[in-house]
């Protein structure tokens, strides 16, 4: 498999708010890991998320050959079972490089659990989507996933906060995935899912200085995104609304105090849009 189709197949544009995940969860999760530890994580975390790209191109190979022909699959530049075989290899990585760093920090066997867990919904939310109304919920809970596995790789003693930043994520996944599947943007039915996006902004609402100046970026390009969407730039607005997840991120940890992680988190939204420009992000 040549690196440019491995690229595209794991929309490795959007890693960045992966570790902006991994890096929020270690801020509500009241842990002070030591760096090595996070680093880890953040590498086990973006194996999976590629793996499940590379498994949602292969599940959905048929589909694009009707609908996006240009993906590499049915436009001949690589094989199903090549891209199934990666995908299934960089999944068990993914769970095999937690267990390594859960086992020898003596976080237990909880990351593991949840890391296997991921593993289980990415399967099966690549296999069903399609057809699964439900599905945008699945797709919230694999970002859950990420933010409970870096968690409780952090502390054995998850601070409480950890279960609103988990709301706040799925409320932003949901409303995210919904508006990336809708065909007929005229109906205003189909944009209901927009009253969910409205949950973690409620949730993370600021509660010092940084976290105002961040959540005044994540309301500004969320707004920005619905503008896309009424001019039916669809993909456009999914694309920025992914890298939006590092802004509510970079807004959690600067809501708890951590001004590091915060910083590191809103870096990774620009530098998501930036990767944007070389390979999509949808």
């Amino acid at each position: 498999m040549k690196l440019s189709v491995a690229l595209r197949l794991g929309r490795v544009s959007n890693l960045p708010t992966v570790t902006s995940n991994v890096l929020a969860a270690v801020a509500l999760s009241g842990g002070a890991p030591p760096a090595l530890r996070v680093a880890v994580i953040c590498v086990a975390m973006s194996l999976m998320y590629v793996a499940g790209m590379f498994l949602n191109d292969a599940f959905d190979r048929e589909i694009d050959a009707r609908e996006r022909p240009e993906r590499p699959i049915p436009s001949g530049e690589v094989r199903a079972a090549a891209v199934f075989d990666a995908g299934f290899a960089l999944l068990l990585a993914g769970i095999a490089i937690t267990a390594v760093a859960a086992l020898g920090s003596g976080a237990g066997w909880r990351p593991i659990l949840c890391a296997t867990a991921l593993g289980a919904l990415i399967i099966f939310y690549d296999a069903y989507h399609k057809e699964n109304p439900l599905s945008p919920v699945v797709m919230g809970l694999c970002r859950v996933g990420v933010y409970a596995t870096a968690a409780f790789a952090a502390t054995r003693d998850v601070d409480p906060a950890l279960a609103w930043g988990l709301v706040a994520l799925l409320g932003y996944l949901i409303g995210l995935t919904y508006i990336a599947r809708q065909e007929n943007l005229a109906r205003i039915g189909n944009l209901w899912p927009i009253a969910v996006m409205a949950v973690p902004f409620w949730i993370a609402f600021p509660h010092n200085l940084l976290a105002g100046a961040l959540y005044a970026g994540l309301f500004g390009t969320t707004r920005y995104a619905l503008v896309l969407l009424g001019r039916r730039r669809i993909r456009d607005a999914v694309s920025l609304l992914i890298a939006g997840i590092s802004l509510l991120d970079a807004t959690l940890a600067a809501n708890r105090g951590c001004w590091a992680l915060a910083a590191v988190a809103l870096a990774a939204f620009g530098l998501t849009r930036l990767l944007q420009r070389v390979v999509p992000g949808t």
